[in-house]
Parts: structure tokens; sequence; C-alpha cells
């Protein structure tokens, strides 16, 4: 993928060329996740450039871990997915984020908040069984954070895709959550309850009583919340 080269013939090697160039793992992150355009990628690694993730998508283009394609709704439009060589990764992506639950301690990981990542892994794990089947708007506010990244909407529809806003949709909102990006990322994470949140007044819900009773359920929370912390 790049001019630098282990000079190994060990498959660690070999496989460590392709995959371990910057961003290059977090991209996989997200094409594991389901993304497949290239705005879908761009919301999901927020700091890494139009042009280096250009780059790192031909990069795995020519190592043959994704395909290019049209979609046929909107044949202007390029998808990439993944090859049967890029699918058999997704267990190392999925490793490598157990790995990092477990044994990378919080107050780093912690440091790097980010709220349109977190909300935008909010929108795509959202569990949409236990909400309303209709229109759902569900509103969260970021006090701390600049007002450009302070308000933001999910929306279920009612063929219960999902849709995620930071300018006001204009619909009525059926939940109100208040709340510092640190807690958010925190319940997110599965470092924390949503209802130990509440009961220590750092998340303020508003609105539907029953999806502010569900909402453990709702959110989803992250693939790798499941994993126990034995890092401090």
């Amino acid at each position: 993928m790049t001019n630098a080269s282990y000079k190994q013939f060990c498959p660690v090697a070999m496989a460590a060329e392709v995959l371990c160039t910057r961003w290059t793992v977090v991209l996989l992150r997200e094409l594991v996740a389901g993304s497949t355009r290239f705005n879908e990628l761009r919301r999901g690694v927020p700091r890494m450039s139009p042009a280096l993730l250009s780059k790192r998508l031909r990069e795995l283009e020519t190592a043959g871990v994704v395909m290019r394609e049209r979609l046929p709704e909107a044949p202007e439009i390029e998808a990439y997915r993944l090859t049967q060589a890029g699918c058999d990764i997704q267990p190392v992506i999925e490793a490598i984020g157990m790995w990092g639950q477990k044994w990378v301690e919080t107050e780093p990981s912690l440091e790097n908040l980010d709220p349109e990542l977190l909300m935008w892994d909010m929108r795509r794990n959202l569990d949409t069984d236990p909400v309303p089947d209709r229109r759902v708007v569900i509103a969260f506010i970021y006090p701390e954070l600049p007002e450009a990244q302070r308000n933001w909407w999910l929306i279920v529809e009612p063929d219960r895709t999902v849709d995620l806003c930071h300018i006001d949709p204009g619909f009525d909102v059926d939940l109100y959550a208040t709340v510092d990006l640190r807690t958010m990322t925190e319940i997110w994470m599965g470092l924390r309850s949503v209802s130990d949140a509440v009961d220590r007044e750092a998340l303020l819900l508003v609105g539907s009583s029953g999806l502010i009773r569900s909402m453990q359920t709702w959110l989803g929370l992250s693939p790798f919340a499941g994993q126990e912390k034995l890092a401090s």
C-alpha cells in the first residue's frame, strides 16, 4: 500500500503493510459497520481529510480489500463494499475493539471526545424495537459545547430507518436529553448506566415517559460496551 515495507515473509508483517497505515483500521471499522458511501464514511471519520480518505480507499481497493461499484438506484453515486478478503477482516476489527475496551485506560480514551462521531455511532446502533411505530424525534443537547455542535436530533421514521440531523428538522420532539458530552460518551461506551447518570443529575430527560424508561434499551450502546474493562 505504501513504499515502506517490513521486507519480511511473515504473514503478520505482510498484513501489517496493508492494515497499519494511519486511519486504515478506523476506516475499516466504518466499512465493517456498514457504511458504504463516501459521505457516510466521512461522518464516521470526521477528522480525516477527504483527500486522505480517498487515498486510503484506493489503497484498500488495490489490496483487494474493498471494491467500488455504482448504486443501481443512483448510478452517479459510487459505493465501497468489502470483498471476501475485506469481510474476513471483520473479526480482526472486532477483536481490536474488544481489546481496546478491555485494556486501554479510561481517562485517555475520554480525552478524545467527538460529538459528531458519538452521534453517528448512536444513530447506526439505535435499537428501534422499543420505539413507537411512528416518527419519533429525540433531541440531544450538549450545553457545554459551541452552538454549532450543541444540538443533535435522532429521527426514527415509521419504516424504522434512523436519521441524524445537526440542524433542527422542524419536527415535534418526543424526548429531550440534556447531558454533557463526557457523560453521554461514558454511557455509550458502557462505562456507566442511564439510570446512574439520571440519579446523579448528569443526564436530564424530558418528554415521553416510555422513551425515558426504555432509553437504556433503545440507545443500543457501543458494540464493545459489553466487554468488561480491566484497565483503570
